[in-house]
């Protein structure tokens, strides 16, 4: 490939961001060559469907219907999956391509958190590159940022803002006062939701994203398994409102940690201090902060998904490709991945909130404070908004630091009270 003047590209998968990629190539041509010391050509694609209009012309490419078949065979050096999904086709192709001395890069948080070390092995081992920079966060460059720019860090923490999906809900919910169901129904009409929105909603595509982050952060094999994961379906605005009142806002974070005990990795809706950097993140935006031991604290922000923001975070692993410039896939050799050591989520300690509705009745509140205290958890502050004999009301109470063991103790001790009408809601807070 040295003596070639273009690096030459498959591409497999042509939706939203298989064909800004093709755009950006025919509109960045001449800069890429530049920054590369090589131009970038598409030589090759791949879809299910070849009839239908993308907006870019593809009569210059030639069109294979098996993507298997191309990453094999087409004339190229880069195979670009854009398919999705962590297994099947999309798997095949990435092996495929491996397999046959072509470097793969890939925009598929899925395939790389359940089979990222494995793709790794191979890739290290056929002397090729797998590039996988538009898989967390979109635009934003926090896989070189990691794996390259902070290497002269043992990195103590990652967390962040994953999913523009959560973060716009989030956002309007906030502003508006809207439910979930009624901003969640909007997002999907403006594109920002997909049809059925539980990969987004439940937490699972920000968990892919920080296993991710975690095995270059902290050199271990990516272990989605471990990640524990809860979705923003139960938040609701008087939540919004109680956290307003409390110096709070509700971010849906992926956090990862690396301490003596193990490394954790949750995601959840957070309350963050409103003076936080990660707190003034809004709408589809993404954010991500390191902690580094020599650095110190880091924030990337930027967009976190669409054609042009993808489209650019492939090209850069493009122009690796090109250059010649190569690193670990993870950091780190594939083979020195260690093995992980997940905290479990019992083990974490913080602070929370949580909002019960009760009715309002002598001694219900001390009938709560004493569950608190036979689990020896403390609390810092209560709410309790109107007073109705005849309806329930809302109480909002934070704690100290506790497990969340012991939390979970508590709660299941509240919500057998009798005065408790409905399971309590707990968010909990961080204000790392």
């Amino acid at each position: 490939m040295a003596g070639q003047d273009r690096v030459k590209l498959a591409i497999a998968g042509l939706g939203t961001v298989g064909a800004g990629t093709i755009a950006l190539i025919e509109a960045q041509g001449d800069l890429l060559a530049d920054r590369a010391g090589r131009g970038v050509a598409v030589t090759a694609v791949s879809a299910r469907d070849r009839s239908r209009d993308r907006g870019v012309d593809l009569s210059p490419f030639a069109w294979w219907d098996d993507p298997v078949a191309m990453a094999r065979e087409a004339d190229c050096d880069v195979v670009v999956e854009l398919i999705g999904g962590s297994d099947g086709v999309a798997k095949a192709v990435c092996e495929a391509a491996i397999g046959a001395g072509r470097h793969v890069v890939t925009a598929n948080k899925a395939l790389i958190a359940h089979h990222g070390a494995a793709l790794a092995r191979a890739a290290e081992a056929g002397g090729v590159s797998l590039g996988f920079e538009a898989a967390v966060a979109g635009g934003i460059p926090i896989i070189k940022a990691i794996r390259e720019g902070l290497a002269g860090n043992r990195i103590e923490r990652v967390h962040g803002i994953l999913n523009g999906t959560c973060n716009y809900i989030l956002t309007e919910m906030r502003e508006t006062g809207r439910p979930f169901a009624e901003v969640l129904e909007e997002a999907q009409k403006l594109g920002y939701a997909e049809a059925d929105p539980s990969f987004d909603v439940d937490g699972v595509d920000a968990a892919h994203k920080l296993a991710i982050l975690a095995s270059l952060a902290f050199g271990t094999e990516v272990d989605f398994t471990s990640v524990h994961i809860e979705g923003i379906r139960r938040i609701a605005p008087l939540d919004i409102d109680f956290a307003d009142e409390l110096g709070f806002k509700i971010k849906l974070l992926g956090i990862a940690e690396k301490t003596a005990e193990g490394i954790s990795q949750r995601v959840h809706p957070t309350m963050v201090p409103v003076d936080a950097p990660i707190a003034a993140v809004e709408g589809v935006t993404n954010a991500v902060e390191t902690v580094g031991d020599f650095v110190g604290a880091t924030v990337l922000q930027g967009a976190g998904a669409g054609a042009g923001p993808t489209a650019s975070a492939v090209i850069a692993d493009v122009l690796d490709v090109a250059a010649g410039r190569r690193a670990p896939v993870f950091g780190v050799p594939a083979d020195r991945l260690s093995a992980p050591a997940p905290l479990p989520m019992a083990r974490h300690e913080g602070a929370y909130y949580v909002r019960l509705r009760v009715i309002d009745r002598p001694g219900v509140i001390a009938d709560v404070t004493a569950v608190l205290r036979d689990h020896k958890v403390s609390m810092e502050s209560i709410i309790q908004r109107g007073r109705d004999p005849e309806e329930p009301v809302d109480v909002v109470m934070t704690t100290h630091d506790t497990s969340e063991a012991a939390m979970q103790h508590v709660l299941a001790g509240i919500d057998g009270l009798d005065a408790v009408v409905e399971p309590p809601t707990v968010i909990r807070i961080d204000r790392s």
